[in-house]
């Protein structure tokens, strides 16, 4: 264990075994101290959110396929010209020092080991460098909590250009925080310093609870500010957060070059609908424009399925790995994609697909 202003962190580095990523939890709830927990595993309000985004995969079946002559199904594919072994990505997700003590450093080396992509986040416990360097090269993205200062949005994203970085990710369904109760029954606040928010005036997050941190980000946020993200990047944009397709749209008329359907793994609007839910309808509505990465409930190889098959380009997770990262830091984080990696081609092969493209043309039945 490693201590951190009373905080104390795991620093296991392990391959670990796995059943499922749903039995992860409770095992990384006994090892990360239960304010760190409450805030990772957390939903807004009563939670309805959060366990209906895993709930609505059972909405479709999966239409299996015999006699299609196929094995060992193939879980390549790309996104903006990227190469990666599988469409299993890591979402931005902030503060990973709350469970592993190596944070975002370890996540980037187990993510970079299983041939993936990462997203990492504005409230990470790691600088943007760092955690780029730690990846030694494998492609990640950059996530935008945007400020309402501007110096401080313009010098993150013309850092994340100079270290790496293929994209930025425009969270937009954040500008305030949800009403998280877990936060609020542990008296939660930061123990460890978020490393991007040096660039504030108000210090680097310590001691701060995440509506205090909030306080300082954007809450208007407009189309007009993709063009303004995007000529100071120079990258492509990714708007994450849509969960319409009114939305989908406005997002691509305004210049962006993906769209994240998500509903920030149930943690903001407390009775929005399931993700899955609605990713079907902007998939249509996006009509391959641009691709989708579809997060938010994401915990079987079969949700990975028909994620893709629904109009996802590539799926992603978040709580899953940060117990893997807790519990085995970065060789953790690696047997929880290899894992779902695992589950996923078990079902490709079962349905019949020999490839990434197969399963988006495969056959869902809606219950």
């Amino acid at each position: 264990m490693t201590e951190t202003n009373g905080y104390f962190q795991n620093d296991n580095e392990k391959e670990i075994k796995i059943v499922n990523l749903p039995s992860l939890e409770a095992e990384a709830e006994k090892i990360i101290p239960k304010g760190g927990f409450g805030y990772i595993a957390g939903g807004s309000e009563d939670n309805w959110t959060l366990k209906a985004n895993t709930e609505a995969f059972n909405h479709v079946q999966i239409v299996p396929h015999v006699l299609s002559d196929i094995e060992n199904p193939q879980t390549n594919t790309s996104i903006f010209g990227i190469d990666v072994k599988t469409p299993i990505m890591m979402t931005a997700t902030a503060a990973q020092g709350l469970a592993h003590a190596k944070g975002e450093m370890d996540t980037a080396k187990g993510i970079a080991k299983a041939g993936a992509l990462m997203e990492q986040s504005t409230y990470s416990s790691t600088s943007i460098a760092d955690t780029m360097a730690a990846g030694n090269g494998a492609p990640q993205f950059f996530q935008l909590y945007m400020s309402k200062d501007w110096t401080f949005n313009e010098s993150l994203l013309k850092e994340a250009k100079q270290a790496g970085a293929k994209a930025i990710v425009l969270t937009a369904d954040a500008t305030v925080d949800g009403y998280r109760e877990s936060d609020i029954i542990n008296d939660f606040q930061f123990p460890i310093p978020m490393a991007n928010l040096t660039k504030f005036s108000e210090g680097d997050g310590e001691g701060k609870g995440i509506g205090e941190i909030y306080a300082a980000a954007a809450q208007k946020i407009s189309s007009k500010d993709i063009q303004r993200i995007k000529d100071i990047a120079g990258l492509p944009v990714i708007v994450k957060g849509v969960q319409s397709p009114e939305d989908a749209l406005l997002a691509i008329g305004a210049g962006a070059d993906g769209i994240q359907v998500s509903n920030h793994g149930g943690r903001q609007l407390n009775g929005g609908p399931a993700s899955f839910d609605v990713l079907s309808d902007v998939a249509k509505s996006v009509n391959h424009k641009v691709p989708i990465i579809f997060d938010s409930g994401v915990r079987r190889g079969s949700h990975v399925f028909k994620a893709l098959a629904s109009g996802a380009d590539m799926v992603a997770l978040g709580r899953p790995v940060i117990y893997g990262l807790a519990l085995g830091g970065a060789d953790g984080v690696y047997s929880v994609v290899e894992h779902l990696n695992d589950e996923f081609e078990t079902i490709m092969q079962l349905a019949g697909t020999k490839t990434i493209e197969d399963v988006k043309h495969a056959q869902l039945l809606k219950k």
